[in-house]
């Protein structure tokens, strides 16, 4: 499946998260800045303390809380984020930190239109914990991949990923730290490769095609 588009369009972002929001400042700054041809629409975070919030507002972006403790039910809070992404108008998902699973009908509704982004190489380390389940491994390297949403944990199509020694002297922390470096560079490119059409979805595997 190739990702058409209409370029003289800009994608419209909407972005979930859950905490600080340190890859929404990244996508928001490669918007602004003219690198990705989309426009944020929304911010959606699932906890009323999440900092994203507060960035969101700070860069003129409609920042609106869907409280996971609100609902009882976790279709209702679904649908919740969907209505407010479907008044938007978004076209593309962005999970920024969001740290909730999605069910069945979310992710098939945004099928090829939704990405995450996981702190390690995957397939390797999928969940919660991958910086303390990398070095519990013992692997020299690891990472941080970008993917399309399916219905699994982390298990959607590749698009981009990218790879950081492992030190002896690492610690969750730190390696989290020198991880998330190379997350700000790797989720705005993803991005901007498909806002810019050049993504092509086969099977499992991905396609970056020439511009």
């Amino acid at each position: 499946m190739i990702i058409k588009r209409d370029k003289d369009k800009k994608e419209i972002l909407g972005v979930l998260c859950s905490g600080r929001g340190t890859n929404l400042e990244s996508i928001i700054k490669a918007v602004k800045d003219g690198g990705i041809n989309a426009e944020i629409a929304v911010v959606v975070a699932d906890k009323k303390d999440a900092f994203a919030l507060k960035r969101a507002e700070n860069a003129g972006i409609k920042a609106v809380c869907v409280d996971y403790k609100s609902f009882s039910q976790r279709e209702d809070f679904e649908n919740a984020i969907m209505e407010e992404l479907k008044k938007c108008g978004v076209t593309l998902i962005i999970l920024a930190g969001f740290m909730r699973i999605l069910g069945k009908n979310f992710v098939r509704e945004y099928s090829g239109r939704m990405m995450n982004i996981h702190p390690a190489l995957l397939p390797s380390f999928v969940g919660a914990h991958a910086h303390r389940d990398a070095l519990s491994y013992g692997v020299k390297v690891s990472g941080c991949t970008v993917h399309f949403v399916d219905e699994g944990m982390d298990t959607g199509p590749i698009i981009v990923q990218s790879a950081v020694p492992v030190k002896d002297d690492d610690t969750e922390e730190t390696l989290a730290a020198r991880i998330l470096e190379e997350e700000h560079k790797i989720y705005p490119k993803a991005i901007k490769l498909y806002c810019d059409g050049r993504l092509k979805i086969d099977g499992r595997k991905v396609e970056i095609l020439d511009e």
